[in-house]
């Protein structure tokens, strides 16, 4: 199984019962697949950059998840026939960062502040 990550906008208009019924659609629609739905997160309301679709602004939603390709073309069927998603884009992750929420970055180290009292006083 493969690791992805799926953002699905909806419309902002919507009541959250009837989001977290398609949210649920979509979970229940990779688990058919033999996939493994995993953490959900509801970004909220968001302002687009442009119109999309005579619209605003969208509901967004970050749904993490493992499946196999052809469980993640079902999802995507499911997704681009849905009247309430406005868009979605399905990612598949590299391993390297399936599972992280955020990238880690290695701390600066930072140079030693005796190494540089030393060379100024060399230089006096």
């Amino acid at each position: 199984m493969r690791p992805y990550e799926v953002v699905i906008i909806f419309d902002a208009g919507l009541e959250e019962e009837v989001i977290g019924t398609v949210l649920e659609r979509v979970a229940e629609t990779i688990r058919s697949r033999g996939g493994n739905p995993g953490r959900t997160e509801r970004w909220g309301r968001r302002r687009f950059a442009y119109e999309v679709d005579h619209r605003q602004e969208g509901y967004y939603v970050l749904q993490e998840m493992t499946a196999e390709p052809a469980g993640v073309a079902e999802l995507d069927r499911v997704l681009f026939l849905a009247d309430e998603v406005v868009r979605h884009k399905i990612i598949r992750l590299p391993e390297s960062v399936a599972g992280r929420s955020r990238p880690v970055v290695p701390p600066v180290e930072e140079a030693p502040v005796v190494a540089e009292a030393a060379v100024q006083s060399e230089r006096s």
